[in-house]
């Protein structure tokens, strides 16, 4: 037999479910705990039916464009991240370092977002369902530089068992700022706009920082330690490719392919 406590005890939880929901951001996020069971994450929101190719890729025909970015001079030395203001953090990444400038051995430049900025006219590509991950790990994002498409849904992952506040500060697109508190969190945020950078930060750990690239197609890479990148399925063309990096800024060149050509380009930063 139920009481009056028990009427009341039910319209407490259903005020604080109320509160949880209002707290959950923009309508293009949502925030889940992946301590429920594993397939009851709930799906990224929907950004719509996908526009048809205004004039499909003939894959027979398609092109490639590959190349290498290069830095040259003295880069600057990685610097040690100070820790110490989270305990946590200075014992699950006590080597973490800044990554501006990455630089190998031969002048190769990493974490350069390359991308075809012109040249695709009145195409247009529907956006992948396959979510891009933004993992916060050892209170460091991973990876450090990422592209995207509009639409395409981003799992932002924190990985700690420590707060960390995802603070996208776009202009083009809306601004967000979401905490999560607890280890295993995701949430999903989708873009609405291309944006070429966005910064991310997180506002507990000053360090942690982030950039992605939003694009209306797929024709983007972010070097690697060995400074290369490929574009691959490109309609033959001419394109103005642009490499861009988040401290020596942006570089554009004009690159025309053929059917089924590849051409290489190079890009080279100097200090």
């Amino acid at each position: 037999m139920r009481g009056p406590f028990d009427h009341l005890f039910r319209a407490v939880v259903c005020a604080s479910a109320i509160a949880v929901v209002a707290c959950g951001g923009g309508s293009n996020q949502t925030q889940q705990n992946t301590a429920q069971p594993q397939g009851a994450a709930a799906p990224p929101p929907s950004s719509g039916a996908a526009a048809p190719a205004a004039a499909p890729v003939d894959a027979a025909t398609a092109a490639t464009v590959t190349g290498k970015v290069t830095f040259m001079g003295t880069p600057a030395a990685a610097q040690p991240v100070k820790l110490g203001s989270d305990p946590y953090c200075e014992k699950a990444n006590p080597g973490l370092k800044t990554e501006t400038e990455v630089v190998g051995s031969d002048g190769s430049l990493g974490n350069v977002f390359v991308y075809v900025k012109d040249g695709l006219g009145n195409r247009t590509f529907p956006a992948p369902s396959d979510p891009v991950v933004l993992d916060q790990k050892g209170c460091h994002y991973t990876p450090h530089v990422l592209g995207i498409q509009i639409g395409q849904p981003l799992q932002i992952v924190n990985s700690d068992d420590t707060l960390h506040n995802v603070h996208g500060l776009a202009k083009t697109n809306k601004e967000f700022n979401q905490g999560q508190p607890i280890q295993g969190m995701k949430m999903t945020h989708t873009f609405s706009t291309k944006e070429v950078m966005i910064p991310f930060k997180c506002d507990v750990h000053g360090w942690m920082n982030a950039w992605i690239g939003v694009l209306d197609h797929p024709y983007y890479a972010v070097t690697s330690t060995d400074g290369t990148f490929s574009l691959k399925g490109l309609p033959p063309g001419t394109y103005t490719i642009e490499a861009w990096h988040e401290k020596l800024g942006t570089q554009t060149q004009t690159v025309t392919v053929g059917e089924k050509e590849t051409k290489n380009v190079a890009f080279t930063f100097k200090a």
